[in-house]
């Protein structure tokens, strides 16, 4: 007999590179509710740190500082955002058919209030409410975009309740 030893991973964190760190930091801390674990501070090229280097080996050698903060979702998942001066300050073209990262959802029950919330920090609403089994089930979503441009999803139940009834059949 096989044992099969695979076993699901854990989510850490995203990382996200914003425009201005610290109109970020304030948006995701105050529209989300995230933990802030680290203020926005900077990070220089140099390679007598192990942050430095770490920074070398990934983001090359093309780059003399950026700012970076540490967020926490109340589930733990870490919010690392990013925002280096020299970068484009505009959101890609929202392209889903595109290989790539597409959106990332959050949780809330009362989706309403958190789209409220969100288009008055300046971020937008991209489709109405919909409901996954409309007069079964309370189960709604909803695709917003942050105040930078950066697209993301809202479930209002888990994602495990949302498909293991099979959203997609009858």
């Amino acid at each position: 007999m096989t044992i099969n030893k695979n076993y699901p991973k854990s989510f850490s964190h995203i990382g996200i590179t914003v425009p201005n760190i610290e109109e970020a930091v304030k948006f995701y801390s105050e529209v989300m509710g995230w933990y802030i674990i680290m203020q926005p501070s900077k990070v220089k090229k140099e390679k007598e740190t192990a942050i430095g280097q770490m920074c070398i080996d990934v983001f090359g050698n093309d780059w003399d500082e950026f700012e970076i903060a540490h967020l926490a979702t109340s589930d733990g998942i870490g919010i690392e955002l990013f925002s280096f001066p020299n970068g484009i300050k505009e959101a890609p073209e929202f392209n889903p058919f595109n290989t790539g990262l597409f959106h990332f959802c959050v949780q809330d029950p009362n989706i309403e209030e958190l789209i409220d919330k969100i288009l008055s920090y300046r971020g937008k609403q991209r489709m109405p409410i919909r409901e996954y089994y409309p007069n079964e089930k309370p189960f709604k979503m909803c695709y917003v975009e942050d105040p930078f441009g950066i697209v993301f999803e809202i479930y209002t139940h888990s994602y495990e309740l949302t498909y293991s009834s099979g959203a997609y059949s009858k």
